[in-house]
């Protein structure tokens, strides 16, 4: 469908033009897709019993959904179609017929209604599946090894735990359900079930255990059958923490929870749950940790030992204990995964001989091997990010020996990777190795596979400079890195925590990145269930001991902000309101929390703060030392939360708190001009950060603000265009110097090479975002400070400015049913473009400028509308489809 050609606007003499294309002026066909539950693309063991609906569909441009209806098949039975909704929504319906039950499968499947009489056809079905929704639905205790070990050891050598059971005939269907205390892989009758890694993950394991649900039914075979189960450290009981002084936080146990639950042919079903029939022996894997990696034994591999018929007369038994099944929930997001394979692009010899491959990328994950070595034979294996003089640095690892370790049981074809570590590295040091290593990477015998979370990868951004390319590359890799169950720091020292800062600033760009709103869901709920009762955000989240500066916990600015601005954040993204009242109690609490700090005054100025942690002039043992007032930083994070606390209340129906939180919010924006703006507009913290967080918080009136952002500016100029902001400054200085009409500005500070920089960090040869802007010095030094990342993805948090103003593509009203296209050329690019996977389906922006015209295509996913604002024109409202723009600016 055709649109008609808009009215032409004119700027310098010469007329902006837009037309609508479609790529077929005579299809006027609509399909839709099939349909999603809640936010999983794969909703095998889903934990809710109404789990809400959504659909894209392709259609001409503008058209626009009338009308849905859904059709259910229930156990195979015939479809039943539910009468039609007259609504425009596609996003996250709500479930129209009776809740599923614990098990239950159901297909669905949709079809849509517009105008014109323009209908499509049903969509193809998709299936749901409940979980265990209930507590009564586990039969199964958590079973470990009997015997006795030193509960302080390094050198802890988990079990493998197994048993037999015989299948009464052909089965229809069959279900592994699984978690543990620690880490675990499954197997039955000889295979690995399922390919995730590192599960069950990270949660806070007292009040929320994860548990996986696995269609094995093409594992069971009528007659004898075994299952088995790897176990290992983890998180739950590994070392953990600063110089890893602390283990067993989740507990001493290591310990196999699941039921296999089997429904045969002829309709009876069949239970085999973890109990005191299964038996325990001592694994092949000598001891595993996520900081010190793994050591593995082949000649003590027990060749059989998951299949019907190994003797197990040896084995020893189980200690069983009741785990409370109303901890146990099931997941929201995606498992850990192997995403790719890398091979080695170098092979370097140090200056003592050792042989070093570079990967030639800083990632996450472990070594595969396929050694030919003898009985016996021992290959060591050290990674590290960086090399110094020739050879592996470890030393900003700190206490993380990040070593794994085979032992070779001298059979024809052995392979290994390690089951229950995974390191951040780029180098990897290998001692030990049988023959030619120059031979064996030419036979693929040494290969890095990368390991995160298996988000689905929605955004992308492209422009005209490769080095800023080569940035936003950096900037996707240490999301990847850090997306290993939890938003961490960083992966690779003794430390790899959930920091609730890190993830608060950085949100936005790894919502346009990857769907994160199941993963973030998740971790949301263990950021309240870590709350203190005063409403006290932890630092870190899941909380594990730590030392002084982060014992016991207090509350502090931007960090504990995430309970109420990354829930708003995923509600502007994704269009569920649930985040919302999910986290409400545990949003307003904060801000409860904060008002109370700061009395009648309005002003947090007291206690504990990191401030714009990482200021590059503060010195590398004292990173708090900023040059902003630490308690400007607070004070502004508490108007913001305010304020944003006001639009949840709105949002989840609680209009007397909306006004309470305006108010307030109202209150401590006064407060704050009174404290920290001096009559002369400049802050007393003459600093870039002061100026970025009061721009970007609407914290100043209109010739304040003006003269903020002038002095912003000023200040840019005079620092060089040189970085002079941390953790809290950096994601805000791009857009307060665009809101005040200082571009240039901005495009000096993101091109800029010299250091500090984000290009300086591209230029020396980073792959990933460095916790440091100098983590390696101009002289080719790491930075000597203890605090030391090469893969940190927080001040990658530009990213968002780059897809929002520099390729100017944003979601204008909640999942990007309205979408902005701004795009602001600068700093002597000649085109860019982003893309990002909207609910509604791929919306892109692509913009060349060459001889003083601009010109623009966009593409918005059927469902949606936007606006496009070109420089020095009018806002243009668009439907669904592309339209061309042409313009002189």
């Amino acid at each position: 469908m055709r649109q008609a050609a808009q009215d032409a606007h004119t700027s310098d003499a010469q007329a902006e033009k837009s037309t609508t294309v479609t790529k077929n002026e005579e299809d006027m066909t609509i399909s839709v897709g099939s349909p999603r539950f809640e936010h999983l693309a794969y909703a095998l063991g889903i934990g809710v019993a109404q789990p809400r609906i959504s659909w894209q569909i392709v259609a001409p441009a503008s058209w626009r959904q009338e009308a849905y209806e859904l059709s259910f098949a229930r156990a195979g039975g015939a479809w039943q179609s539910v009468a039609p909704v007259v609504s425009e929504q596609q996003i996250l319906v709500p479930w129209p017929t009776a809740p599923l039950s614990s098990r239950e499968q159901v297909a669905v499947r949709v079809r849509v209604h517009g105008r014109d009489g323009l209908d499509s056809p049903w969509s193809a079905p998709a299936t749901v599946e409940a979980g265990l929704l209930h507590p009564q639905d586990w039969q199964a205790v958590a079973v470990g090894a009997v015997w006795n070990e030193d509960p302080a050891s390094d050198q802890r050598r988990p079990p493998l735990l197994r048993r037999d059971f015989t299948a009464a005939g052909p089965v229809r269907r069959a279900r592994l359900y699984a978690t543990a205390h620690g880490l675990y892989e499954a197997q039955i009758n000889g295979q690995r079930v399922g390919d995730d890694a590192m599960s069950p993950g990270w949660t806070a394991y007292a009040q929320r255990l994860r548990y996986y649900t696995y269609d094995v039914t093409d594992y069971i075979r009528p007659g004898p059958n075994a299952i088995g189960a790897w176990l290992g450290d983890g998180w739950y009981r590994g070392r953990m923490g600063w110089r890893g002084g602390f283990r067993n936080l989740g507990g001493t146990d290591l310990s196999f929870l699941a039921q296999l639950e089997l429904e045969y042919a002829d309709g009876n079903t069949e239970l085999i749950a973890t109990d005191g029939n299964w038996r325990a022996a001592p694994s092949p894997i000598m001891h595993s940790g996520n900081y010190d990696g793994e050591c593995y034994d082949a000649r003590e591999e027990k060749l059989g030992w998951s299949e019907p018929g190994f003797d197990a007369s040896s084995w020893g038994a189980v200690v069983a204990a009741r785990r409370d099944p109303a901890t146990l929930v099931a997941p929201e997001g995606p498992p850990v995964r192997c995403t790719q394979e890398v091979e080695p692009v170098e092979m370097l010899t140090s200056p003592s001989g050792k042989t070093i491959l570079d990967f030639g990328q800083n990632l996450v994950g472990r070594l595969r091997i396929r050694p030919a070595a003898s009985a016996g034979q021992r290959i060591t294996i050290r990674t590290a990010e960086v090399l110094q003089d020739g050879e592996l640095y470890q030393r900003p690892l700190r206490d993380a020996k990040s070593t794994d370790e085979y032992i070779s049981a001298g059979r024809p074809w052995e392979e290994w990777e390690p089951r229950f570590t995974f390191h951040g590295f780029r180098y990897a040091e290998i001692t030990g190795w049988p023959g030619s290593m120059h031979e064996s990477l030419l036979n693929g015998d040494v290969v890095a596979r990368v390991y995160h979370s298996d988000l689905e990868r929605t955004g992308w951004f492209t422009c005209s400079d490769r080095l800023v390319n080569q940035l936003h590359q950096n900037v996707v890799w240490s999301m990847r890195g850090n997306f290993l169950d939890i938003p961490t720091d960083c992966p690779q020292r003794d430390e790899r925590v959930g920091w609730t800062g890190d993830l608060q600033v950085f949100a936005p760009t790894a919502a346009f990145l990857y769907d994160v709103s199941g993963m973030l869901s998740s971790w949301l709920k263990d950021v309240a269930a870590e709350q203190l009762p005063d409403g006290t955000v932890p630092w870190y989240v899941p909380v594990i001991p730590a030392r002084d500066k982060w014992t016991p916990l207090r509350p502090g600015a931007a960090w504990g902000d995430v309970a109420v601005l990354t829930p708003l954040l995923l509600y502007q993204r994704f269009a569920d309101v649930d985040f919302l009242h999910t986290q409400y109690e545990s949003a307003r609490a904060w801000v409860e929390l904060v008002a109370r700090i700061a009395g009648p005054s309005r002003l947090w100025d007291s206690g504990f703060q990191l401030g714009d942690w990482l200021d590059p002039d503060a010195p590398p043992q004292d990173p708090a030392d900023a040059k902003t007032d630490k308690y400007l930083v607070a004070t502004a994070y508490f108007a913001r939360s305010a304020w944003c606390m006001a639009r949840i209340a709105e949002k989840t129906g609680h209009e007397e708190h909306a006004r309470r939180y305006d108010s307030l919010a109202a209150q401590v924006r006064l407060a704050f001009q009174q404290a920290y703006v001096q009559p002369d507009g400049y802050m007393t913290s003459d600093a870039q950060t002061a100026y970025a967080l009061a721009i970007c918080g609407s914290l100043l009136d209109g010739p304040a603000n003006v003269a903020a952002g002038d002095r912003l500016a000023e200040l840019v100029r005079a620092a060089g265009y040189r970085i002079s902001t941390g953790f809290v400054g950096t994601p805000l200085v791009c857009d307060a110097l665009t809101m005040t009409g200082h571009l240039e500005e901005a495009y000096g500070l993101v091109m800029q090479q010299q250091p500090p920089s984000w290009l300086y960090a591209v230029v020396n040869g980073a792959t990933t975002v460095w916790e440091r802007w100098d983590s390696l010095r101009p002289d080719g030094r790491v930075n000597p400070g203890s605090m030391t990342s090469f893969n940190h993805y927080a001040l990658g948090a530009v990213a968002d400015w780059l897809h929002r103003v520099v390729a100017g593509l944003a979601a204008e009203e909640p999942g990007y049913r309205r979408i902005r296209f701004a795009p602001r050329p600068g700093g002597g690019l000649t085109h860019a473009s982003a893309q990002h996977e909207t609910p509604y389906g791929l919306a892109s922006i692509e913009w060349q400028f060459t001889s003083g015209r601009l010109d623009v295509l966009v593409t918005l996913p059927t469902g949606t509308s936007g606006v496009v604002a070109l420089p020095g024109q009018p806002e243009q409202e668009v439907g669904s489809g592309q339209h061309r723009f042409s313009s002189a600016v």
